[in-house]
């Protein structure tokens, strides 16, 4: 665009099969400073541009004789407004002959811009031009507009259901790489330091900065964000900036757009390339803010919930007794097995206890309903409980209800399940209790296994729960607890997995160890839930 906010330097197709036409229309074009592609038929067009469009050239607008020998100038605007890479092409018709208003009717319902009578004055034909391709270029910019806010809709859906900080950061680093069209680094740091890097799928993985690099990095946002409130963008220097984010060991000048959580603790920074790089340009950039806005937004519940999922898990692992502690119970071989859910998903109320009582010894497997920070708490209190009852108390039926109270007087919106299994391991009785879980699978010396015939109503509902179910366990025979996260898979009815579970444990080898081994082989991958497992067998 010249001083006088003329367009020039753009490049205009004429199509006409006369060449003295196409000398007088290239001659006035060239004089206003454009670029001039002279062809002489419809087909020649097509080719043309079809070359033009794999280089990635297209002209800025084409105009078009009407009367062209092998198809019509208007048969040639359809084609090209069908093809979807040369639509935005804006067409102008033109004819020396004299048109009927219809006619130019007929060329603008083909997708014409404008209609032209020739010969037509030099300032007639660059005002109609300019026109052309000025209205297209608005319509590209518009369309441009509305591509980036979908793009910036698509990646806050994305960055919303991102389940833990790195997929968060993942997320927003294509969105940002989409909406910049380049690369891009997109960083969540935790108020503990943990750093979250996410990279856009189109920078290869290989020579990805190193621990260092991710150290300076992250001591950097703490000094960039110390005070600071909203957005805040700037340019870091490549000798300040770690090579590697954008270029596989290349260095760049990085364009950050900073910000932190709700809280103020955590920051999110979105980072882009500049040197060697395409400025982004004011639009961009300021939806690029936006999705730095939504991307803090998303992240400070995500780094909540990953504190509170270490405070669980803390809790959970350390109230549940080691398994050198449980070989140490008189007459019995006990093995345990607790292996958590993925780090995405949720904390679980799994447990697991075994303790010497007046009677012989006592075990339990429950789970309390729900995954949160208070599910682990209420596990916790359930254990600590059953250890308390059990000093003057072994009938597992009577402790199942005594359990069924405390839960009702003190966490009266949670229920829980768990199985009680008193042996004596002198005799081998057995007496069960179940309040809605699982109930044992007794692995027999014949490789025979089946489940005791033991039920009763879950925790916290408040029922009565039935006398104990009584069996005898032979020295060589094995008694397997479970938690349900072991065998329980969405969309199969858990009767089918419990019958895949006695087969399982029916084939294993002999011992504690191969038993639980072979059914976490079985069935442990890619669990949704915590699982807990609990194996004994007499030692005489």
């Amino acid at each position: 665009m010249d001083v006088d906010g003329k367009l020039t330097d753009t490049t205009v197709l004429v199509v006409d099969d006369r060449a003295a036409n196409r000398y007088a229309m290239g001659t006035v074009l060239r004089r206003a400073g454009h670029q001039v592609v002279p062809v002489a038929t419809g087909g020649e067009a097509l080719v043309e541009l079809d070359v033009r469009l794999r280089r990635g050239i297209l002209p800025d607008v084409a105009l078009v004789d009407v009367d062209l020998p092998d198809m019509s100038g208007f048969e040639l605007c359809r084609r090209l407004k069908s093809r979807p890479h040369m639509a935005g092409l804006p067409v102008v018709h033109f004819s020396a002959a004299a048109v009927a208003p219809g006619d130019r009717c007929h060329g603008l319902d083909a997708g014409g811009e404008a209609y032209l009578t020739v010969p037509a004055e030099p300032e007639e034909i660059q005002a109609v031009v300019r026109a052309a391709v000025r209205a297209a270029r608005l319509r590209a910019d518009d369309q441009a507009v509305l591509r980036r806010l979908t793009l910036l809709s698509e990646t806050i859906v994305a960055i919303q259901a991102a389940r833990s900080p790195q997929e968060l950061a993942d997320a927003a680093a294509d969105g940002t790489a989409r909406l910049t069209g380049g690369p891009a680094t997109v960083f969540v740091l935790s108020q503990g330091d943990e750093l979250f890097c996410g990279i856009s799928r189109d920078r290869t993985s290989l020579a990805l900065p190193d621990d260092g690099a991710h150290r300076s990095v992250a001591a950097l946002l703490r000094r960039l964000t110390r005070g600071q409130a909203g957005v805040h963008l700037t340019t870091v220097p490549a000798p300040l900036w770690p090579a590697g984010f954008f270029r596989p060991g290349v260095q760049h000048d990085a364009r950050l757009a900073l910000v932190l959580t709700q809280d103020g603790k955590a920051p999110v920074c979105l980072a882009t390339p500049t040197r060697g790089m395409r400025r982004v340009d004011p639009e961009a950039e300021a939806l690029v803010v936006r999705l730095a806005q939504a991307t803090a937004l998303a992240a400070e519940p995500l780094l909540m919930y990953r504190v509170e999922r270490h405070v669980a898990l803390t809790l959970q692992h350390s109230f549940l007794p080691q398994p050198h502690r449980l070989r140490n119970l008189p007459g019995l071989d006990v093995e345990v097995r607790y292996v958590p859910a993925s780090p995405q998903t949720e904390i679980g109320g799994d447990f697991y206890a075994a303790l010497r009582t007046g009677d012989g010894v006592l075990t339990a497997v429950g789970d309390v309903v729900g995954h949160s920070l208070e599910a682990a708490t209420v596990m916790v209190e359930i254990r600590h409980a059953l250890r308390a009852y059990g000093v003057d108390e072994s009938d597992p039926s009577v402790l199942a209800g005594r359990l069924d109270r405390m839960l009702q007087r003190y966490h009266p919106d949670v229920t829980a399940t768990v199985c009680l299994a008193l042996i004596d391991p002198a005799t081998g009785r057995t007496r069960i209790a179940n309040a809605g879980h699982i109930p044992p699978l007794v692995i027999r010396d014949t490789q025979t296994a089946e489940y005791a015939e033991a039920d009763g109503p879950l925790l916290g509902l408040g029922l009565p729960h039935p006398p104990p179910t009584e069996l005898v366990l032979e020295p060589a025979d094995r008694l397997l607890m479970v938690t349900d996260g072991l065998i329980e898979t969405r969309g199969t009815d858990l009767a089918t997995s419990m019958e895949h579970l006695r087969a399982a444990a029916a084939g294993a080898l002999p011992g504690l160890d191969a038993l639980c081994d072979t059914l976490l082989a079985c069935f442990g991958d890619d669990r949704e839930d915590d699982i807990a497992l609990l194996a004994l067998q007499r030692t005489n």
